[in-house]
């Protein structure tokens, strides 16, 4: 059974926030939409992944995305599998071309056809997490567990080459399709030696209640102030800032599409990228809206969750952060 299933990361998602808002002249934009292509691009290869490890489902505790705090820091694993009789961290690569592990020298090679590029080696990368997540299973009092590793190839088209052992990479590195197969044999292996069964469930639950989200603080590695963002409320048709509220309705002054609801992606927005509250006064200046009256309205009627102690709303998930907030904001 699959107990955490990925979701899209959370810097994808601000990234994905940010880029629309920031001026098409902005310095970092192109740097932006790198990154954002850089990190599609791997979301689609973990979950080309995850599609082949569900034939695992009724013989496996599966964990997609994992972030575990261990010795003060975050171990992020792409995926857990737990059977009866082990625990596998599966790291997920996502290279177009050839990639080579050099055994001799420990290194991990990518030819694109016309230079080749070298990268963190992704064995010493996952057995450090293995070593980890060991340690932290022993201190959660689960001791003697196995614990392995494997590397899967997203893209069936990547070639695979090794220098120097190929025995040794084949026994840890694949393309997606045959993880669940490697796995399953070495559950096999391990039956024979006569392993006794863990509580695979017991675990799985609790690494999922010791996991923290990972979040990456994207505007300050870009350097992106907040006055970089831009307000307003984009058309859901031309995608373009600028609507206008009347009536009860989006309004867009270029395209004319008409839009209720188009202010929840705004709130989305600046969530995503501002704070994790925000005021009356704060909605008015990011939306674009005069009336104090209209934008409480927009607010009571967008699942947002309403602390009269600072009169900050947050939303649902987030009706803890509201605690540090400044003094009451006066109105206007």
């Amino acid at each position: 059974m699959i107990i955490k299933k990925r979701t899209k990361p959370l810097a994808l998602q601000v990234l994905d926030a940010l880029i629309p808002r920031v001026s098409p002249n902005h310095p970092r934009l192109h740097e932006l939409k790198k990154d954002v292509a850089i990190r599609n691009k791997g979301y689609f290869g973990e979950r080309q992944v995850d599609y082949h490890l569900e034939r695992l489902v009724r013989q496996a505790v599966i964990l997609q995305d994992v972030s575990l705090p261990v010795f003060g820091r975050n171990i992020q694993v792409d995926t857990v599998v737990i059977t009866n009789y082990a625990i596998y961290c599966i790291e997920v690569k996502n290279f177009e071309g050839k990639i080579i592990f050099n055994t001799i020298l420990r290194q991990f090679i990518r030819d694109d056809g016309e230079k080749e590029t070298g990268f963190r080696d992704p064995i010493s990368q996952v057995e450090n997490q293995k070593i980890q997540l060991a340690t932290w299973l022993h201190d959660q009092g689960f001791r003697n567990i196995p614990v392995h590793f494997f590397i899967a190839v997203s893209d069936p088209r990547t070639i695979i080459q090794v220098r120097g052992d190929e025995q040794a990479i084949a026994k840890i590195v694949a393309h997606a399709e045959h993880i669940p197969s490697m796995i399953l044999a070495n559950d096999q292996k391990l039956k024979a030696e006569g392993r006794l069964h863990f509580p695979a469930r017991k675990i799985g639950q609790t690494i999922l209640n010791a996991c923290q989200p990972h979040s990456v603080d994207i505007l300050r590695h870009y350097s992106i102030q907040e006055s970089d963002i831009l307000r307003g409320v984009h058309c859901p048709a031309c995608e373009r800032l600028g609507m206008r509220r009347h009536r009860r309705n989006w309004h867009c002054p270029r395209c004319k599409e008409i839009s209720r609801n188009a202010h929840l992606k705004a709130f989305d927005d600046y969530f995503l990228l501002l704070n994790s509250w925000i005021t009356n006064k704060k909605a008015m200046q990011f939306l674009g809206v005069g009336s104090r009256h209209i934008v409480t309205r927009l607010l009571k009627n967008s699942q947002l969750v309403y602390h009269p102690e600072k009169r900050v709303w947050t939303k649902k998930d987030r009706a803890a952060d509201w605690h540090g907030v400044r003094p009451i904001e006066r109105r206007l």
